[in-house]
């Protein structure tokens, strides 16, 4: 038997006869075993939309902590002391400055001062005005993730690692989960705050409907299946796709404790479960690490990454950033969502901001010292030629993020479109 389908068969023993291998050979086999589990034809339309915006991620963080500070102003000093839970180096003066459609910097008794501007102001009182129009929504997606959870209740510590995933606000324990005591109570059978879990109160059918069979329900007489996103091209995947797809479709809110663990019918099941969890996140994608935290509460498979990569035509699984990432195939068309939340709509109205406030900035920036050049006789060649230069200019800490012209559409889309991270969305 080869070494490689002994592991699918039993993953204990594949594992002891690899530590019986010379060095050499474990390293090989080792090697070999790592690529077939997580080799996956790339596609550049979904890898585009795994790709880090670092600037986006560290000026939302910068706008919450203005938020939160005493009337909204903070010294920029106290700033420059969080630059290093932010992963920066370099005056924070000098970064704020760079964005000057989101920031203002004035200076107020020989001390810096930073406040969000009035059109960023508009945007975070936008994302409130969202996030209270959305509270049924949350309520929904909560009630949801409570019905496919095994015992009905989640850990509050493991919930808040993908609370932004699913939209939830921060303060979601203390204003929604009160608010809608019918639906949830918070319990804590140990005592520890780390013991703390939310329960469901009661059942509600009604949301007791995956995405699968509410599009089943919109065309009269289909039965519920999975859809298939991939090209024609792919004929062995497509034949896998059919067989697994010609079984009944099992429900992610059915209780799956008469199922056989390792059988067809629970990794239907599982598949159907992490295809409802992905269509209730905002940009429908998970990292594959925090959802197997929920290995219990989910009853996912230990190998859980074996499995979405059996199903290419549902999930499509990355290792952009070595962060190992499953996307919902069917939520994109190219590198686009398809149907977007509000909140996503306006954390693109926050990138876009960014974006024309960096431009801003770097035109200015470009003019100055072309100025200074002029005085000095340093500049060369015609005003053609200036005119043709780019204005995108980067000093020595932006060169590895760069973010090209405002008015290239694709730099645009890539430049904010895509937030990476769950726990800054």
């Amino acid at each position: 038997m080869h070494m490689r389908n002994l592991y699918y068969l039993n993953p204990k023993l594949y594992d002891g006869l690899l530590l019986s291998l010379p060095p050499l050979q474990f390293q090989i086999q080792y090697f070999c075993r790592n690529f077939s589990l997580w080799s996956m034809k790339k596609d550049p339309d979904l890898e585009s939309v795994l790709s880090r915006n670092r600037r986006w991620i560290v000026n939302n963080q910068i706008k919450n902590i203005v938020i939160r500070y005493p009337n909204q102003v903070v010294p920029i000093r106290y700033l420059q002391k969080k630059f290093k839970t932010l992963d920066l180096q370099g005056r924070a003066l000098n970064w704020v400055k760079k964005y000057p459609c989101c920031f203002e910097v004035f200076l107020q008794h020989d001390e810096y001062y930073c406040r969000l501007t009035k059109r960023m102001m508009a945007l975070v009182e936008e994302e409130e005005t969202v996030k209270d129009m959305q509270e049924p929504v949350i309520v929904m997606r909560l009630a949801k993730l409570l019905m496919m959870s095994s015992n009905h209740r989640l850990n509050v510590v493991k919930l808040n690692e993908l609370k932004r995933s699913f939209g939830f606000s921060d303060d979601y324990l203390i204003r929604i989960v009160p608010k809608y005591s019918d639906l949830f109570r918070i319990v804590n059978h140990c005592g520890r705050r780390s013991s703390m879990e939310i329960e469901l109160v009661s059942w509600n059918s009604d949301l007791a409907v995956s995405a699968i069979e509410a599009s089943a329900l919109e065309q009269e007489g289909v039965e519920p299946c999975f859809p298939c996103s991939l090209p024609s091209t792919w004929v062995k995947s497509w034949e896998r796709f059919r067989e697994f797809n010609s079984t009944p479709y099992i429900s992610p809110y059915l209780d799956c404790r008469q199922l056989v663990e390792g059988s067809k019918e629970m990794e239907k099941r599982t598949v159907g479960l992490v295809h409802e969890l992905l269509s209730l996140t905002l940009w429908k994608k998970f990292s594959i690490l925090k959802l197997g935290h929920f290995r219990r509460e989910f009853a996912l498979p230990e190998k859980l990454n074996v499995l979405l990569l059996k199903h290419p035509g549902t999930f499509y699984v990355s290792n952009k950033y070595q962060i190992y990432t499953v996307l919902l195939r069917e939520g994109y068309k190219g590198s686009e969502l398809i149907n977007k939340d509000p909140l996503v709509v306006v954390k693109e109205k926050f990138g876009e901001l960014m974006q024309e406030g960096l431009h801003e900035y770097n035109q200015r920036h470009y003019l100055e010292n072309l100025e200074k050049k002029r005085r000095k006789g340093m500049v060369l060649g015609t005003q053609n030629k200036i005119k043709d230069r780019s204005l995108e200019i980067s000093d020595s800490e932006d060169q590895e993020d760069k973010l090209g012209s405002l008015f290239d559409p694709e730099e645009r889309k890539r430049f904010y479109k895509v937030l990476f991270d769950d726990d800054t969305l």
